[in-house]
């Protein structure tokens, strides 16, 4: 076996190239007839077992501020919590197609549900967009379902119906909120068009004042939100088509884990199309301040004063009291 072993240099594991068939012929050809099976249960006592690849390995996690971003985070994390204040993880969960296909998993049933063939979206209602918002401090998470592009814009929609549907209420005298974002896509830390509409529909809209702490490159798995609410929405609807819209929504809705996990869930309609620029202007008439710490990854945005009117234009030439 001495030829056909590698291993990992810093662990006992090990693993064979040849499959136990191709062993059976060499181990033949060399003189000492052997079956596959018995291959087999001989290498299992020898400590090799059948594996798969496991994805383990962080890409780009290397960056070397990536231990004092996450010593930030949690830095930022104590200090609204102390506060009362919110807290959410937000990504975008993989897209789905919505029609007769078959989703990946098992579920108990007296035999298997017929699906297409082929997964031809041209087949199907849509392709659902699931938008995900979870509340670090109290277990809870909302999903807003759209059929357009994930987009910055359709990120941030998504924040602001959950502050009008569930923050606003549940945080009645919170002013500030803060948000951990994944490094790219649609809520990453490059885009502008993710922090103008920030300030437009979260801060100037809303009122409240926004603080954006993203993870390092490689490292999204640490957002909570991708363990704590979308493992197990994909638990729970595993092995079910998603024939309908509703069908879909009502497995989010029926979402619960022993920790007490409760998820609400909406149709987000509108289109929101990729392609939108933020000119060097509009950009820096954000009222964005940069964080000492890892700036590119930390920063906060603040509600715009109303701009008031001229008092030299209002008739009469009396200035408007606000």
């Amino acid at each position: 076996m001495e030829p056909e072993t590698a291993g990992d240099p810093m662990s006992a594991q090990k693993w064979v190239r040849s499959s136990l068939r191709q062993l059976s012929r060499h181990l033949t050809a060399a003189g000492h007839p052997i079956s596959h099976q018995t291959v087999g249960r001989l290498l299992k006592d020898r400590d090799y077992a059948l594996h798969v690849n496991a994805k383990k390995v962080e890409a780009r996690a290397t960056h070397p501020d990536r231990e004092a971003q996450f010593a930030y985070i949690a830095t930022q994390r104590q200090a609204f919590a102390a506060a009362g204040r919110p807290i959410i993880s937000v990504d975008t969960k993989k897209k789905e197609l919505i029609g007769n296909f078959k989703n990946a998993g098992q579920v108990w049933s007296r035999e298997a549900e017929a699906v297409n063939i082929h997964d031809f979206p041209s087949d199907g209602l849509g392709r659902a967009v699931p938008y995900g918002i979870y509340e670090v401090g109290t277990n809870h998470g909302m999903v807003c379902v759209g059929s357009s592009g994930d987009t910055p814009a359709f990120a941030v929609a998504a924040i602001a119906q959950w502050w009008e549907h569930r923050g606003a209420v549940a945080y009645p005298e919170a002013d500030r909120v803060l948000i951990l974002a994944d490094g790219g896509g649609s809520n990453g830390c490059r885009p502008r068009v993710w922090k103008q509409h920030q300030q437009e529909q979260v801060c100037d809209r809303l009122g409240l004042t926004v603080t954006v702490c993203h993870y390092p490159p490689g490292c999204s798995k640490w957002n909570p939100i991708e363990h704590r609410l979308f493992g197990p929405i994909s638990l729970n609807w595993a092995g079910t088509p998603l024939r309908t819209w509703e069908t879909m929504l009502a497995a989010i809705r029926g979402t619960t884990t022993t920790t007490g996990l409760a998820v609400a869930a909406l149709r987000l309609e509108g289109e929101y199309l990729p392609g939108l620029t933020v000119s060097q202007a509009e950009f820096q008439a954000l009222l964005l301040d940069r964080h000492d710490v890892c700036p590119t990854w930390n920063y906060t945005l603040r509600p715009r004063l109303p701009t008031l009117p001229d008092p030299e234009a209002v008739p009469g030439g009396r200035e408007v009291i606000p």
